[in-house]
């Protein structure tokens, strides 16, 4: 992603390229977001035998009203397409985590459940994932980096959440 050359051509384009410096940064971000999913997920496989994207389903279910989240919004805040949320659920189902129903408000509409087993699956898996956290991260930040990471991971999604210009 530097710049390959210094041809009149290339020239023409070098604003599209990274400076070494850039690229550094881009190349660190990249390990990042590609190893601390990971990280995560293999801590939680083996503390609790859940996946990174179950636990984040189930406590998105925790904090919301009666434990109860449409489909579609579990999908949203998980960062999750719908077909991938439904195999999941059908697994947390399988295992009597959550249940699913249509919503008696709008029966166009499937709801997600945390069951009380869930949340005693999810009460018992978090003090040691939150450790994990805390050690890979919080900790390893000073609060006004850990808040300017924050924010800027923010700014980050904002533009991809953005439409194209």
């Amino acid at each position: 992603m530097t710049i390959p050359d210094k041809s009149p051509q290339a020239d023409t384009h070098a604003d599209l390229w990274l400076t070494p410096a850039e690229q550094a940064s881009w190349l660190s971000v990249v390990r990042l977001v590609t190893r601390l999913p990971w990280a995560i997920d293999a801590q939680l496989q083996r503390d609790a035998e859940l996946s990174m994207i179950e636990y984040m389903a189930m406590a998105m279910l925790a904090e919301a009203p009666e434990w109860t989240l449409r489909m579609s919004e579990l999908a949203e805040r998980t960062s999750s397409s719908l077909s991938r949320l439904s195999h999941l659920v059908k697994r947390l189902e399988s295992r009597g985590y959550v249940r699913r129903e249509p919503d008696p408000g709008d029966g166009r509409f499937t709801n997600a459940i945390l069951l009380p087993c869930g949340m005693r699956k999810l009460e018992s898996a978090a003090p040691s994932h939150v450790a994990y956290v805390r050690h890979l991260m919080v900790d390893n930040l000073s609060g006004e980096r850990l808040r300017r990471l924050g924010q800027d991971a923010e700014r980050i999604l904002r533009r991809i959440d953005s439409p194209v210009r």
